[in-house]
């Protein structure tokens, strides 16, 4: 099997533009919800995690540990070096799902209109041991931001 490459948006539904008021007449079309995801180690406590397109929507970020952590750890994700969640203290092998800071949630709605790069830090004290997977679900929107063309759009 190999790896397929699209650019922009999918728009996935039945009907593509409204022509009446009754279900099968009005539009349905939904944008895909895409993942990426990058590996952090305890000897690497800073980094680039990965790139979000231009408008991407974060729907939500997923932390799967799988060695546990010498000692209590945190891991911080900022788009585009504005911080937009951090962990709890990750001290257990599993997933955490984390959600968008009171102070920040516009990152999670647009991530602005250019790519914008991930990055992440971890605080931990004489780590020696640990590893996790960062996991980013969003839904790939045009650079403004819309995922939705006008009823005339092709």
């Amino acid at each position: 099997m190999g790896f397929a490459t699209h650019l922009g948006p999918w728009l996935l539904g039945t009907v593509k533009n409204t022509t009446g008021t009754t279900v099968g007449t009005i539009r349905n079309m939904g944008a895909t919800v895409v993942s990426q995801s990058t590996n952090v180690v305890y000897g690497t406590l800073t980094g680039n995690a990965f790139v979000l397109p231009a408008g991407a929507q974060v729907t939500h970020v997923t932390i799967v540990t799988t060695t546990v952590f010498s000692a209590a750890t945190t891991l911080k994700l900022s788009i585009g070096g504005v911080d937009f969640t951090t962990t709890g203290t990750i001290t257990n092998v599993g997933g955490v799902n984390l959600n968008a800071n009171a102070t920040t949630p516009g990152g999670w709605l647009n991530v602005g209109s250019t790519d914008a790069q991930v990055t992440y830090t971890m605080a931990g004290t004489s780590l020696s041991t640990g590893e996790a997977t960062v996991f980013i679900m969003y839904v790939v929107r045009n650079s403004d931001g819309s995922a939705n063309p006008t009823a005339s759009a092709a």
